[in-house]
């Protein structure tokens, strides 16, 4: 007997999730989730592998245990250990710095150079795939060059959210952060923009990117002070009203 489609459930609830985002998680439909828990489905492989290293659990503990009858009872205070173990339970993050950018690009995908790579944890994120991007510029201000912005993995453009940030690596740009922007007639391509107006919005092609990272928290020092100079003052309003301009010509 397997208990996969029982401890499912469980997990989700012990955090707290609702199926839409615990399936958002595991990268899976919220209907299939619902299939999973109601044992309508069996859970396949690489969703309960996944499921697994999110909770660190074995596959063992995943099929064959009950986990909500932990060992010696289900007593409340049983529960509550298990949350806290649960909710302790933080991966690493790997943190790819500026002079790491380039080399990134080539090994993303090579176990070896990630692992060259320094890693931290940060209590407060809820479990997910993360990784840690240090910025350089001002086109993203008032977030400060030298910021370093905390990214949850996003696996295909359908889970992208318009004018959401995002750490965007791709083939022709590198890693850049913006906001992205889906264009329902080009659907092939998206519009990255920037949150200083000085900087104007460019298309890249969706094939041409190779990750795509959801910014979750932006770290900076505390002795940085985001000030904008008047050159940058008066940058901003010419770009605005050039931009008003050509929609005004585009209206009439």
């Amino acid at each position: 007997m397997s208990y996969a489609g029982k401890n499912l459930r469980y997990l989700r609830k012990l955090r707290g999730w609702t199926q839409e985002q615990f399936a958002n998680k595991i990268n899976i439909k919220r209907s299939l989730l619902g299939a999973y828990e109601e044992e309508r489905a069996e859970p396949r492989i690489e969703i309960l592998e996944t499921v697994c290293r999110l909770f660190k659990l074995s596959m063992d503990d995943m099929l064959l245990k009950d986990l909500e009858v932990p060992k010696g009872g289900g007593s409340y205070i049983d529960k509550r250990r298990a949350m806290k173990m649960t909710a302790s339970a933080s991966a690493d993050i790997l943190f790819v710095p500026v002079k790491a950018a380039a080399g990134y690009l080539a090994g993303y995908a090579d176990t070896e150079f990630l692992d060259e790579l320094n890693t931290f944890t940060l209590p407060m994120l809820a479990p997910g795939y993360y990784r840690a991007f240090e910025i350089v510029g001002d086109s993203m201000l008032p977030t400060p060059s030298g910021s370093v912005i905390v990214g949850e993995k996003v696996e295909n453009f359908d889970d992208v959210k318009n004018n959401n940030a995002y750490i965007v690596v791709s083939r022709s740009n590198g890693i850049v952060y913006k906001r992205i922007n889906k264009n329902n007639r080009a659907k092939n391509k998206v519009t990255l923009v920037s949150d200083n107006p000085i900087y104007e919005p460019y298309q890249i092609d969706e094939e041409d990117v190779l990750e795509l990272w959801k910014a979750q928290m932006i770290i900076t020092k505390a002795s940085v002070q985001n000030r904008w100079d008047v050159g940058q003052l008066a940058g901003m309003v010419n770009n605005l009203q050039e931009q008003v301009a050509t929609l005004s010509k585009k209206m009439n």
